[in-house]
């Protein structure tokens, strides 16, 4: 990144950053991760509950995505000695520093949907 006609890179964790932005989305990027945190902002919840809100996810890539943001500090898991045992997840107090991001995030692709795209409504699924 150049300030004031300089050249400095960000060094943080072991890793080499170009930009302030590049640092962000190491924690934030990826198609996932922003979704997850967009359903944990105001609640604890459990894995079950995650796929729920997140249909079209693998639990194999939820699993992932969820060690991810537990490694980098973003979220808590909770394991509780229960039978069966329960496991929530809940974002932690640095995690809740992203709270703000993520919801511009969401008001800019709301506001991009608003104007190229059309809201339509999901039907649930009748048993038969």
């Amino acid at each position: 990144m150049i300030i004031k006609g300089k050249e400095y890179h960000i060094k943080m964790h072991e890793k080499t950053y170009h930009c302030a932005l590049d640092v962000t989305m190491d924690y934030i990027g990826g198609k996932w991760k922003t979704v997850v945190l967009w359903y944990l902002r105001n609640k604890t919840m459990r894995f079950g509950e995650i796929k729920k809100q997140i249909p079209d996810i693998t639990e194999k890539m939820l699993s992932l995505q969820l060690k991810s943001l537990e490694e980098d500090g973003v979220i808590k898991r909770e394991v509780f000695a229960e039978v069966p045992l329960r496991v929530e997840y809940s974002m932690t107090e640095f995690g809740q520093t992203l709270i703000p991001v993520v919801e511009a995030i969401a008001k800019w692709g709301r506001a991009l949907a608003e104007q190229d795209g059309k809201l339509e409504e999901v039907k649930a699924a009748t048993k038969k």
